[in-house]
């Protein structure tokens, strides 16, 4: 196996310490909400996995669409890679989501457009994974999956555009919130600093890991180039 690179053994590190002085910012630097307490201290990781997720979609179309076009199957081993860091940041994404309802709407789910288009999105993504995992021919499986990476990609604009387009208790994080939005607050400059930390940080974390299961999967793929010599012998 292939030693990992110098520079991503130190990336290894500068996530492990941002992470940590995120930790830091999020649970004692940034001040307690007034209204929501200490549960609103999830705000910030759940925006952040959400911010990831969407990330992570939109490197899976962008890398199905230069497949498609090159036909390189190392973009196609990008593009998967990244399904599945987005499937794992926005199921983060949710559960938070669900702990921060409960205090904030009094139930752990209900029916708001927010929540209805990012379960789909995950359910969509999700599929991708099952697609590609029943072709057994991997031309014709990063192909599929290069198209439906394309197309699965307009569940992801829809999800950040329902607290926008109609009537939701979600409060909106960027702009100004609907006055229905319910476990809405104004972020106080350190809150502001908290969370913008915390975007860095998710998306140098999502590079980290993408980066190792890209070279997982290439590792992979090698093993199944070896399974095909033989049985063709």
């Amino acid at each position: 196996m292939t030693p990992a690179p110098k520079l991503l053994r130190a990336l290894n590190w500068i996530t492990g310490a941002m992470f940590l002085v995120a930790c830091y910012l999020v649970l004692f630097y940034a001040p307690r909400e007034a209204v929501m307490g200490e549960v609103q201290r999830v705000f910030y990781f759940h925006v952040s996995a959400g911010w990831v997720g969407a990330l992570a979609f939109l490197t899976t179309a962008v890398c199905g669409g230069v497949y498609l076009a090159r036909g390189d199957r190392r973009w196609g081993n990008v593009a998967l890679a990244s399904v599945e860091l987005g499937v794992v940041f926005t199921l983060v994404n949710i559960v938070t989501g669900s702990i921060w309802a409960r205090p904030a709407w009094n139930t752990w789910w209900t029916w708001d457009p927010r929540l209805v288009t990012a379960t789909v999105m995950e359910l969509i993504y999700i599929a991708y994974i099952m697609l590609r995992q029943g072709i057994e021919d991997p031309d014709r499986r990063a192909r599929f999956g290069s198209v439906y990476g394309i197309i699965g990609f307009l569940s992801v604009p829809v999800t950040f555009l329902s607290i926008r387009l109609f009537r939701t208790i979600h409060p909106v994080v960027i702009g100004s919130n609907d006055p229905t939005a319910e476990g809405a607050f104004d972020m106080t400059p350190r809150m502001l600093q908290a969370f913008m930390f915390s975007l860095l940080t998710f998306t140098v974390l999502y590079v980290t890991l993408l980066w190792h299961r890209v070279r997982l999967q290439s590792l992979t793929d090698h093993v199944e180039r070896l399974k095909m010599r033989l049985l063709a012998q």
